[in-house]
């Protein structure tokens, strides 16, 4: 059993740092840091800035948040050098801050990139500090699906992946196949890693009603939500549109929510392909929008690319798309046919022709939606919504905990 959730019940302090993403936009850590808040532990939370998050400092839900800059959105190899250590270094001096001001005895790190191990073995050196390795991504794959090859650099991701592991007392893993590589991988020992998946917070995903008017006179609405980046294989959905087009289908608007280093790149593929009066970019959206996006399309779309790191990865949007009773198309997947079951079709991997198919067959069948629909939504009520994941959370900071002072 977990932890009761006595917030009167006094517990150490605990720093998580995530570097990709700012807080509270990032939904799994602030999941996490509400769940911890609530429990009776003392949270900060150190993230980046971006549009909508740029203030440096402030407290939201009793979290405090320490926010710093980035240089600029990375792209490349060489890019990516420059970020992660502009990063590493605001996330120190940070780090050092919130020792001073508030204390913490625990720190969390959440990857992307495995390089904030350096920061967890400095505080287990100087301050006996419990370092919790949060595996969000796996970073060999994920290098592979951005650069396409396995030359110098890939071997220096392996490297830092492993060190965090070695640096790390407990892993958190959002799913079997990353807890297996947290351990074999990894070398981590079976009782120190566990599971805790990325649920939605139905608190903040609630049915709306639906707006016709998104679909801009056409009869159907495909929807997307999520980062826009080269492994999120955006490009296949782009091309899916072209397919259809060319088969006649005026009929269907896409709308894509998000932002991202390849957004001004897919604009203009959209563009080349024909699509772009179509196909409507919407940027990052608060939750109003979002929602009225999602409820009123169709059909949904993840058109990750199959790779090894998508492969193996639970996606958010999968989850968020079912919390809003909404049918599903993706390439077929391991974690992503594992979290939708029922809810989706499975297109076979990176097929444009396939993908387009199972379009097709949903929109032809508004019964099949409906039921696809009624299937993700209870599946999320009934075990993957964060409500189930909490106690988890909670089960494991007892023990990542146990023998700590407060604060």
């Amino acid at each position: 059993m977990g932890s009761t959730g006595n917030p009167a019940m006094a517990r150490p302090g605990v720093l998580i740092i995530v570097e990709n993403l700012p807080v509270p936009f990032d939904r799994r850590v602030w999941n996490e840091a509400t769940t911890l808040a609530a429990a009776g532990y003392s949270v900060s939370v150190i993230c980046p800035m971006a549009r909508g998050w740029t203030k440096a400092y402030e407290v939201i839900d009793g979290i405090h948040i320490y926010r710093h800059p980035l240089p600029f959105e990375a792209k490349g190899a060489a890019g990516y050098v420059i970020e992660y250590g502009s990063a590493l270094w605001h996330e120190l001096r940070l780090a050092f801050k919130v020792k001073r001001e508030r204390g913490f005895h625990i720190l969390q790190a959440c990857n992307p990139p495995d390089t904030i191990f350096l920061i967890g073995l400095l505080f287990k050196l100087l301050y006996r500090t419990r370092f919790v390795f949060d595996h969000h991504d796996i970073n060999p794959e994920l290098f592979e699906a951005k650069f396409g090859g396995r030359g110098p650099l890939y071997w220096v991701v392996r490297v830092l992946e492993w060190l965090t592991f070695k640096t790390a007392d407990f892993s958190i893993a959002t799913n079997l196949s990353y807890r297996q590589i947290a351990v074999e991988r990894g070398g981590m020992r079976p009782e120190r890693v566990f599971v805790v998946r990325s649920g939605p917070n139905l608190e903040r995903l609630k049915q709306v009603p639906a707006d016709p008017s998104l679909k801009d006179g056409r009869a159907f609405l495909i929807g997307y939500v999520g980062v826009m980046g080269k492994q999120e294989g955006i490009s296949y959905l782009l091309r899916t549109a072209k397919l259809l087009r060319d088969k006649g289908r005026d009929d269907i608007l896409y709308r894509l929510i998000g932002d991202g280093p390849e957004v001004a790149a897919l604009k203009d593929e959209a563009k080349a392909l024909g699509v772009d009066d179509i196909v409507i970019f919407e940027g990052s959206v608060d939750d109003a929008r979002l929602l009225s996006v999602l409820t009123s399309a169709d059909v949904l779309v993840n058109p990750d690319e199959a790779n090894p790191m998508n492969d193996k990865s639970t996606m958010n949007k999968v989850m968020e798309y079912m919390a809003v009773a909404r049918p599903i198309v993706q390439f077929d997947l391991t974690e992503g046919r594992y979290s939708a079951q029922e809810a989706s079709l499975y297109a076979k991997p990176n097929d444009v022709d396939s993908f387009a198919a199972c379009i097709e067959t949903l929109l032809a069948d508004p019964d099949l939606r409906q039921r696809m629909g009624a299937f993700g939504r209870k599946r999320v009520t009934e075990e993957l919504a964060w409500t189930h994941e909490a106690p988890k959370l909670l089960a494991a900071y007892d023990t990542i905990s146990h023998g700590l002072k407060a604060r």
